[in-house]
């Protein structure tokens, strides 16, 4: 691809995966498998870790009768996780090599918190799944595992942790592998990497081991350098969710009429012609301002203002797209959710629906299955999602949305749930088929009638 023409010193599209290499990726697994532990050895011995870091992490490591420091601590912030030795909140950390940086996102193991896991892993591009040598494939590791191909993390590693504890037998490594590459390949997850590690010892975190010379694959933190994720912009659809309407009115801009927000995937030119969903009005793009600057193009993820060259009523919700595009705005969404609440949803609940910068009302019309992770099998017409359940779901929007199928943009076709009476999030969703290899639907069930201005 061609780089297209930028602003002085701003760089061009070809320059801008070397210049900004960061790398977003998960760590998941069961309780006590070992998931802190593994960030603090990955971020003490690249050398991530501040001095005084260090020593806060020593102090709290004796005063709690340990001879070494106890590297979980770096990650286990919260009183409650020091006190239980477990992770209840996500814990985010910032670290970076010569060849690439890094966030990194430590999600919770216990079942109860599996639904944190969700806010980790929705922007990772990939995710380390930890197993305890001594126990294997267990139903979280699995649940963790379907928890990433829902949400379409294209890059998944296997991190089979305390061989240390097992004798770094060959044979334990390889029957988790492949059970482990087994489930997940039926998931539909496009790329699986299996490693054998033991994060308190250190082996093949940062350096080789030298107590398993049977592996010759690379260690974690040499598969997070060289992973390939960097996409051509130019290869997405343009979409484009309006954030801000800029009208300064002053006597040095009377008519200046921008649209800001975060380009959500592909690029923008001057002189395309582009859509504004859902009205279906057309323009065309008379110039793109960035930080002060007028660009002749500008790609996702970066931050525009959109000035278009006629005047369209478009406001914060709406939906710009090359008027080429396929998508289309509608009323009715199924798709594939995770439901994050204690309240369980049923049918007939009335809900806000959240899809980028557009918050309307919605009607779960239908809930036709549920998802048994043991099988992967469908539970038809479950009645309502608990927390932590994964299902399908049918609703109905007040308004129409320009939603993507998830599987195309994991921006544009996801969405929130949220309880309309105090704001709080219950479900994360997905549009269309989530998995790959989509198993079968059962059909959905009456939905119960529309009352009280909320019927669409």
């Amino acid at each position: 691809m061609n780089s297209p023409a930028t602003p002085a010193g701003s760089g061009s599209l070809d320059d801008a995966p070397a210049a900004t290499s960061l790398l977003r990726f998960a760590t998941a697994g069961s309780v006590d498998d070992g998931k802190s532990t593994l960030v603090g050895r990955l971020l003490h011995d690249s050398k991530s870790v501040l001095s005084d870091q260090l020593e806060a992490v020593e102090h709290a490591s004796r005063s709690r009768g340990q001879d070494a420091p106890d590297l979980a601590l770096l990650t286990d912030g919260l009183r409650a996780e020091r006190e239980q030795g477990i992770t209840i909140d996500v814990a985010y950390r910032y670290f970076a090599t010569p060849r690439r940086r890094f966030i990194l996102a430590d999600t919770p193991g216990h079942v109860q918190y599996t639904r944190n896991m969700v806010t980790g892993a929705s922007t990772a591009e990939l995710a380390v799944v930890l197993v305890d040598a001594r126990n294997g494939v267990v139903e979280q590791t699995r649940r963790h595992a379907a928890v990433a191909a829902l949400l379409r993390v294209p890059h998944l590693v296997l991190a089979v942790n305390k061989m240390d504890l097992v004798g770094y037998d060959e044979g334990v490594f390889a029957a988790i592998a492949e059970e482990f590459t087994r489930y997940a390949a039926s998931l539909g997850v496009p790329e699986i990497t299996t490693i054998p590690i033991s994060a308190l010892a250190g082996d093949n975190v940062v350096t080789a081991s030298a107590h398993m010379d049977w592996y010759g694959g690379p260690t974690v933190l040499e598969h997070l350098e060289t992973l390939a994720v960097t996409d051509d912009p130019g290869e997405d659809p343009a979409r484009f969710p309006v954030q801000y309407v800029i009208r300064p009115q002053t006597p040095e801009h009377p008519d200046y009429r921008g649209y800001a927000g975060q380009i959500a995937s592909g690029l923008l030119r001057v002189g395309q012609r582009v859509t504004v969903l859902p009205s279906g009005e057309s323009s065309t793009i008379e110039a793109l301002d960035m930080l002060g600057e007028s660009v002749d193009v500008a790609w996702a993820p970066q931050s525009v203002t959109v000035l278009l060259a006629d005047d369209l009523d478009v406001s914060r919700g709406d939906m710009i797209v090359p008027s080429d595009a396929s998508v289309t705005a509608g009323q009715d969404l199924t798709a594939t959710v995770c439901h994050l609440h204690d309240t369980p949803l049923k049918p007939g609940a009335r809900v806000l629906l959240k899809h980028t910068t557009r918050t309307v009302k919605a009607i779960v019309k239908e809930i036709p299955s549920r998802l048994t992770l043991d099988d992967l099998s469908q539970h038809p017409e479950p009645g309502r999602l608990v927390a932590n359940d994964i299902g399908r779901v049918v609703l109905r929007t007040s308004e129409p949305l320009p939603v993507d199928a998830y599987a195309d943009s994991r921006r544009t076709g996801s969405f929130l749930l949220i309880d309309p009476a105090d704001g709080s999030t219950l479900t994360a969703g997905m549009a269309g088929d989530a998995f790959a290899e989509a198993v079968r639907e059962a059909k959905g069930s009456t939905a119960a009638p529309d009352d009280d201005g909320w019927d669409f």
